[in-house]
């Protein structure tokens, strides 16, 4: 059975979904795990993402949630972009990705100065290093423990000193965090509290309360992202699914497994524009009582709404608007939502927001989408 739905409906319940429409998200962490993490490459936007979605929004609640409570973690991981997670997920996030090992590729090792016995050193010595370094600053975990927490510079002392291999200190102090990510997907890794306004760095396994000792099968890893990831920013297809994910990049054997796994819940959805998607069969009567939106709404930059839609999805984003919307070096604007669809950019400064609509929007929802977000922008803390 094949069930037809329009993208009108489809966008709508989408921003209802992600706490978009009703700003009824309960807290951070639930935001989080709803919207399949927050892209955190910019923190403020982080923020907003939150606050935005937010039933009471809470300027310190982010950083309590990592550094106090432990119920998110902060890593590199969907695309090797950072991103806050529920640390409760973070073994399936990591078991899904360790599926492809881009870092063992001649390529990757070239594009990045290292050989393979360097890479190779490095995974071995950083969990050594974040374990047993001398210039750990402790920071207490949930049963008080110390757990290590090392600047980068203190890690890259202590994988030299682990590894005795000097030449190691070059490869990791060029290019910011790239040699590193490869542990924060293979679970090793993740960000620590902040020493002095600098980042540290800290093993899951003892800086996060109940983190199990090893990574979850990925079969069943996988499909449990597949099915958060339909349940927020479906129907979709499984292609959709690997570019969010990994980039449109992943062993399509392992892809194809998971969504065979996940078959008993899915049912075809066909949109009005002719292609068939992917829905959990649970949410289509949800799906289809979802009337089109005309709410206006404003997003920060590097939102998962649009993260996790392709940015080919003409009935999300006009070809014409992409440049101003995808921008170089990955840059992802601020945007207007009117009727699910991008209508527009906007941006803050100085206290005032501006405006560049491509598309024709009501008055007075604009008016009023934009004096909530400046209310957002002047409470909330926008920092790290």
């Amino acid at each position: 059975m094949t069930i037809q739905l329009t993208w009108p409906k489809i966008l709508a319940w989408r921003l209802r979904r992600q706490f978009v429409s009703d700003a009824d998200g309960s807290d951070a962490v639930a935001i989080a795990r709803r919207l399949c993490g927050v892209q955190t490459q910019v923190a403020s936007s982080a923020q907003l993402a939150v606050a935005v979605r937010s039933a009471r929004p809470d300027p310190g609640e982010i950083g309590r949630a990592l550094w106090e409570e432990r119920t998110l973690v902060k890593t590199w991981i969907m695309r090797g972009t950072l991103h806050l997670l529920p640390a409760d997920e973070l073994a399936d996030y990591c078991a899904a990705l360790a599926t492809l090992r881009t870092w063992e590729k001649g390529s990757w090792q070239r594009g990045h100065g290292v050989t393979a016995a360097e890479i190779a050193a490095i995974i071995e010595a950083v969990p050594e290093a974040l374990r047993t370094s001398r210039a750990a600053s402790p920071a207490l975990t949930p049963d008080a423990s110390p757990s290590p927490a090392l600047t980068r510079e203190e890690l890259v002392e202590a994988v030299v000193e682990v590894t005795g291999e000097e030449h190691l200190r070059a490869a990791l102090t060029s290019g910011w965090g790239a040699l590193l990510k490869p542990l924060a997907r293979l679970g090793e890794l993740c960000y620590g509290p902040p020493r002095d306004g600098r980042v540290t760095f800290t093993a899951p396994r003892s800086w996060l309360p109940g983190r199990p000792p090893e990574l979850p099968p990925y079969e069943e890893a996988g499909v449990r992202l597949a099915r958060a990831f339909l349940g927020a920013h479906g129907p979709a297809t499984p292609e959709m699914f690997d570019t969010w994910l990994f980039g449109g990049v992943a062993r399509k054997a392992v892809l194809k497994g998971w969504f065979r796994d996940l078959a008993p819940e899915l049912t075809e959805v066909e949109t009005d524009d002719g292609h068939t998607l992917l829905a959990l069969t649970e949410q289509l009567d949800e799906l289809a009582a979802t009337e089109p939106s005309d709410d206006v709404h404003l997003l920060p930059g590097f939102d998962q709404y649009i993260l996790a839609a392709p940015r080919t999805l003409t009935p999300l984003l006009a070809a014409a608007a992409k440049p101003k919307v995808s921008r170089q070096a990955g840059w992802i604007s601020p945007v207007i939502v009117h009727r699910g669809r991008v209508a527009g950019v906007w941006e803050a400064k100085n206290g005032r927001i501006t405006t560049d609509l491509f598309e024709s929007v009501p008055e007075k929802p604009l008016d009023d989408a934009i004096s909530r977000v400046r209310s957002l922008l002047a409470t909330t803390s926008l920092g790290d």
